[in-house]
């Protein structure tokens, strides 16, 4: 199964056509403040952003790169506020051995208030890991002061699945930690694997990794890009990028019983055309609905529970023929944000709000990203803090071309 565009294989041919689209791009006119917080150089700060930030305490930001950093396999890095703007410090550089590599995930704050996150390379060969990150036990003396990692697992490519792929991970109310990756399981699918949901259970100082399901590659689907959320229930949702009944892609639900997890196929996505090929994750509100985007052809959906099926509504369709990467934030007035990697006035993609009106929903366009310093091709989600400004990337872009992290203030 071929990866989207945007993996490591193809970024060559990305950056050459975005350097071609550059050329002609003229600032936009948006409403909204926006800023660049920071320019990627491929140095010790990285490069190629493809995920997007967390918040963290005194609304200091969290993320990882792609590529860059001292071993050249991406880092994960902090920026905080400081007096004339904002800092980046690089807290971790991946090396690509044992360590891992190529981080295409967020970190997330564990309970313990250590970071979490998946690299979709190296460990055992090749094919991935899950990781932590704890600061230094001894107060730092120096401007750059590295985390320490620990590598809780590495997939072995296999029935326990291999090369994680854009999705976050999840944790349950007892420290287990949940996730996918995009290969590995016991099926094959298009010369590939068919991915596999997994979990992470500690056990004294290490982990030991169950599959939850391996994907077959039918109408369950396969190979999912993103991970999955809970709800108050404890059942899983998650989005497989292709496999179904049309092959474009599914929702799946997975529900624990004592023999295990049982798969239910939500939505079959149509044919090429439609709203398919989810990379991009699931988001739920408190009704239960689930929201999600489709990267082929470009939409953003809702899936309702309706008498013990799934009712599906397309909220958005974009025009042009890619669609949103990333998952969807939903705030406490139930208005959803993202981004879409192409698109706009410049090709170069935008920052998006939709705001429910009634059975409608109304479309604004927040950014259009020209592909200059302000960066272009978002793949991230959007997060929002406390006044409202939202945070994000762009994998692309910005003064040295390795991509920004921005923010949109009301």
């Amino acid at each position: 199964m071929a990866r989207p565009s945007r993996h490591r294989s193809s970024i060559v041919a990305v950056n050459l056509t975005f350097a071609a689209i550059c050329l002609l791009a003229v600032p936009s006119s948006q409403a909204q403040t926006f800023n660049v917080l920071h320019n990627f150089t491929f140095a010790g700060d990285g490069g190629f952003p493809s995920a997007g930030v967390t918040l963290g305490a005194g609304g200091n930001l969290y993320g990882t790169t792609y590529d860059g950093g001292s071993g050249g396999y991406g880092v994960v890095y902090k920026l905080a506020h400081a007096s004339s703007g904002w800092t980046l410090t690089p807290l971790y550089s991946f090396q690509g051995g044992a360590d891992g590599g190529y981080p295409e995930a967020r970190v997330i704050f564990g309970s313990d208030g250590t970071l979490y996150g998946t690299t979709s390379a190296g460990g055992d060969n090749g094919n991935g890991t899950v990781f932590r990150l704890r600061p230094q036990p001894q107060a730092c003396k120096t401007a750059l002061c590295p985390w320490s990692e620990t590598v809780l697992y590495r997939f072995q490519g296999g029935s326990d699945g291999g090369a994680p792929g854009y999705g976050d991970l999840t944790f349950d109310s007892t420290g287990n930690i949940y996730g996918t990756t995009v290969g590995g399981g016991l099926q094959s699918c298009d010369g590939g694997s068919c991915g596999v949901v997994f979990k992470l259970t500690p056990s004294g100082s290490n982990y030991t990794e169950s599959v939850l399901y391996s994907f077959t590659g039918g109408n369950d689907g396969a190979n999912p890009y993103s991970g999955v959320i809970f709800d108050s229930t404890g059942n899983l949702y998650g989005t497989a990028y292709s496999g179904g009944a049309n092959s474009a892609g599914t929702v799946y639900e997975l529900v624990s019983s004592g023999s295990g997890w049982t798969e239910k196929t939500l939505n079959d996505f149509p044919p090429a055309g439609g709203s398919g090929y989810p990379i991009g994750g699931l988001t739920l509100d408190s009704q239960g609905n689930l929201f999600g985007t489709g990267f082929v052809g470009g939409t953003v959906f809702e899936l309702m529970p309706s008498g013990g099926d799934w009712a599906f509504t397309l909220l958005h369709t974009f025009d042009g023929f890619d669609g949103p990467f990333g998952s969807l934030t939903r705030d406490a007035a139930g208005n959803l944000y993202g981004t879409n990697a192409t698109g706009g006035p410049y090709d170069n993609g935008v920052v998006f709000k939709l705001t429910p009106s009634g059975s409608a929903w109304t479309y604004t366009d927040l950014y259009d990203f020209t592909g200059g310093n302000d960066g272009g091709f978002p793949v991230s989600n959007v997060v929002i803090d406390g006044k409202g400004n939202l945070y994000g990337t762009a994998y692309l872009g910005g003064t040295d071309g390795g991509g920004v992290v921005w923010e949109i203030t009301p």
